[in-house]
């Protein structure tokens, strides 16, 4: 219930708590709060039993954490009727991105090989020119306008 609650925290709650309620008030203020609690669980309780008994023997295997999106997801994906868990272990993003990486290396070597064996580019125009353009226009060139960006 409290998982994100850290040492320092906790210890500055109790300090604040002794300070608000007093020594002699604490105790009893502890009882009361774990009582509270206890009677909203109970209450909580009757009422899914409750809900269980009105909807009948169709629904007995029915639990309301099911109605939690993420739950109800992951139950349905972990049923293995659709062939899904097949389909996630033979999957393995580590593997595939290795190829991509190794494909677009590859490509990499070739493209720049092949660039500088064709000369001035005056072929065909297959292999595309991947060369860094110079980072400063000319001073006859001007730069390009985009007429969007004004």
């Amino acid at each position: 219930m409290f998982n994100d609650i850290g040492p320092l925290e906790l210890v500055a709650l109790v300090v604040l708590a002794v300070l608000v309620f007093g020594p002699d008030k604490l105790p009893k203020m502890i009882q009361d709060v774990t009582r509270t609690i206890r009677k909203i669980r109970e209450f909580s309780e009757s009422a899914k039993a409750d809900i269980r008994e009105e909807l009948g023997p169709e629904f007995k295997d029915f639990e309301f954490e099911d109605l939690n999106p993420k739950t109800f997801l992951r139950k349905q994906l972990d049923n293995d009727e659709l062939g899904l868990k097949e389909i996630r272990n033979g999957f393995d993003l580590k593997k595939e991105m290795a190829e991509v990486t190794d494909a677009v290396h590859n490509r990499e070597s070739e493209s720049s090989s092949s660039v500088s064996g064709s000369g001035s580019g005056s072929g065909s125009g297959s292999t595309v020119d991947m060369t860094k353009k110079p980072e400063k226009p000319g001073q006859d060139e001007r730069p390009p306008f985009d007429a969007d960006a004004t």
